[in-house]
């Protein structure tokens, strides 16, 4: 049997670190917020028989007098082009122009996607999205002390529900850390996928945080000659197998949809990921040690 509790320490430790780097590097690179959140136009263009290398496609832009872009290329044939708001006007002679370009290749080009968000749009989306984050944290400790309000003694039903948010805090802030760092160097954007992705690993992460809860409220009721602190070890220790089987599965899909899927979802399937590789680490040895924390405070 795994001591988890009885080094808990040690993991308190290593989330504290981690939690102040990610805090570091939110505030040092800030985020790299996508269209949805500060507006503007994202073209996804797929090339047949035809290449435009970056050069060219940004002096085509630059004629336009389009100078905010972002030209990024997305496979063997795929092109995204990322600007600022643009009109129909000019988001049509982008493609007329470019189209001419590939014509003369004996090419051709498709636009698989064209998306256009407003400045004022884009603010309001992400104001709601930190309003959702918000609202989903205190629904899941509203859940949980509902759920556990029969156990009272040695923990208070309201402490496991702030046991779980202070996983969840720490899985989303070391996640956003992380994005922070990739959206400077790599150009990865903060977009409303990626706040799905966030609310998804919210619930994977509570998910297991609970079934442990629910094994420990299990064994304070029917093992009366252990310790609480024995009692949560246990309870770890019974769940642990299920918590990483379940990790497990869903990392293997999610694996298989980075490699093989598009590569417009490929950055929310990596927050995915991410995120659920540090929810189960949280979920097993932050959220169920932290009642100890309660329970030596009370004593």
């Amino acid at each position: 049997m795994f001591n988890i509790i009885g080094k808990r320490k040690y993991w308190f430790g290593l989330s504290t670190v981690l939690v102040a780097l990610s805090i570091i590097a939110i505030l040092v690179f800030g985020l790299n917020y996508g269209i949805d959140f500060t507006g503007g136009s994202i073209m996804e263009l797929e090339l047949v028989d035809a290449s435009l290398d970056n050069a060219e496609v940004d002096q085509i832009l630059t004629d336009l007098e389009i100078t905010e872009s972002v030209i990024q290329p997305a496979g063997d044939n795929t092109l995204l082009i990322r600007t600022g708001h643009l009109t129909e006007q000019q988001h049509n002679q982008i493609f007329t122009n470019l189209e001419t370009k590939v014509i003369q290749q004996e090419g051709s080009i498709t636009q698989l996607r064209y998306d256009s968000i407003g400045p004022t749009i884009g603010k309001e989306l992400k104001g709601k999205a930190m309003t959702s984050l918000f609202v989903v944290m205190l629904a899941i400790v509203a859940y949980i002390a509902f759920a556990f309000r029969k156990v009272s003694f040695p923990v208070a039903s309201w402490k496991y529900g702030l046991s779980a948010i202070v996983a969840l805090a720490h899985d989303v802030i070391i996640t956003v850390g992380l994005f922070s760092v990739l959206g400077y160097y790599f150009n990865f954007q903060v977009d409303t996928l990626f706040v799905t992705a966030l609310l998804t690993i919210m619930g994977f992460s509570v998910h297991d945080t609970i079934v442990t809860f629910d094994r420990t409220r299990e064994n304070l009721f029917r093992t009366h000659d252990l310790t609480f602190a024995q009692i949560v070890n246990t309870s770890i220790n019974e769940t642990i197998v299920r918590s990483l089987n379940t990790s497990l599965t869903t990392l293997l899909v999610l694996v298989s949809v980075y490699f093989f899927g598009g590569v417009s979802i490929q950055q929310f399937i990596l927050t995915m990921i991410f995120g659920i590789i540090i929810g189960t680490y949280s979920s097993i040895f932050l959220a169920s040690p932290l009642l100890m924390v309660w329970y030596k405070l009370k004593q």
